[in-house]
């Protein structure tokens, strides 16, 4: 299991844990430094690792080679993201291009990869401009993540700024991979602020959860086109719930049963659905994270563990996912990391 953190505090950069997927024990195998690795996204077989660099108007990005044997990160390069504050990378299955979005300049960049895992410099970037209706949150474009369809056809751009989820057809063979598809965007409520999104493992069904009103969308998925069509929209939080908000992340379990999303502001929560033959989600409850803050959070392959790194408490949680009803239970385990953001596991 690997960690991105902020560095800002007392961390190194990316820490490196073996996680026992029967027993929900974790040890830590070693650290790489990096200067505020917030996002990471592993190579598909697993021999390189690549991190943003959050650093402001320079953002960059980093390629590591990672050894099976000892646990060990080795830092190979880095490269310009093409923007400002990166904060979320994904990598295609040809293991030829790395996508990146740059939150601050409101732009999504392709990096090639070479074949020992190396960056070239950026080959592409697209700028998305305007606004959106809260002035404060929403006075320009801010690309949040750039999520790969199952079938590696397109990349979904979701904006906070501008309240759309953007639609792009991936030519790998391309010098630059990404083309706009005509009237592709989905556009959500003014002031809902996109943030993540994921698609079920085995039924036409993606979600997109927004920072800023906390809320779930849910829509079917054309996989030929890449239309996405909405369906419901859902909030992440109780009915009389009166706090800040501020949700991040989202998840749906190895068996397409439940969907997770996490809570920040006064919540710190997990909001649990169930999802219906239709992909409409049904509330079951909400967990509270044992700690500030949670970003970014994981579930084991095994869909037995969900984990969340709360940044503000320094802590990663061990939940037990219950199979039948998707509930959680803290397993009374935790992992004390300084400012974790982000959570990526490998199959060994």
């Amino acid at each position: 299991m690997f960690v991105g953190t902020y560095t800002s505090g007392q961390s190194k950069g990316i820490y490196v844990y073996r996680f026992n997927t029967t027993t929900g024990d974790a040890s830590l195998l070693s650290t790489m430094e990096s200067k505020n690795p917030s996002y990471l996204t592993i190579s598909p077989g697993g021999k390189y690792v690549y991190a943003v660099n959050e650093t402001g108007d320079t953002g960059e990005v980093s390629s590591f080679s990672f050894d099976r044997g000892t646990g060990q990160l080795h830092f190979i390069n880095k490269q310009s993201s093409g923007g400002a504050d990166p904060c979320y990378i994904s990598e295609d299955k040809t293991g030829k291009w790395v996508f990146v979005a740059n939150y601050s300049s409101g732009s999504l960049s392709a990096l090639p990869v070479n074949a020992d895992g190396s960056l070239q410099p950026l080959s592409q970037i697209i700028q998305h401009t305007g606004s959106g209706a809260n002035k404060e949150r929403q006075e320009k474009a801010h690309v949040h993540s750039t999520v790969l369809s199952p079938d590696q056809h397109f990349l979904f751009a979701a904006d906070l700024g501008l309240d759309k989820e953007s639609v792009y057809h991936i030519s790998p063979e391309k010098k630059q991979p990404l083309s706009g598809i005509k009237d592709s965007a989905v556009t959500v409520d003014p002031g809902s602020g996109p943030r993540h999104f994921v698609f079920h493992p085995t039924k036409p069904y993606a979600y997109l959860i927004d920072e800023l009103s906390g809320t779930v969308e849910a829509f079917t998925y054309n996989s030929n086109t890449g239309g996405l069509k909405h369906v419901q929209r859902i909030s992440s939080h109780p009915q009389n719930y009166k706090g800040e908000i501020g949700s991040a992340d989202i998840h749906i379990s190895p068996n397409g049963k439940f969907l997770y999303a996490s809570n920040r502001g006064d919540a710190n929560s997990i909001a649990i659905y169930s999802i219906d033959d239709s992909g409409k989600l049904h509330i079951k409850g909400f967990e509270p994270v044992l700690g500030l803050i949670p970003r970014n959070f994981i579930i084991d392959p095994k869909g037995h563990f969900l984990l969340v790194a709360n940044q503000k408490s320094d802590n990663v949680v061990i939940f037990a996912i219950n199979q039948q009803t998707g509930l959680l239970k803290s397993t009374g385990k935790q992992i004390k990391i300084p400012n974790p953001v982000c959570l990526k596991m490998l199959k060994m």
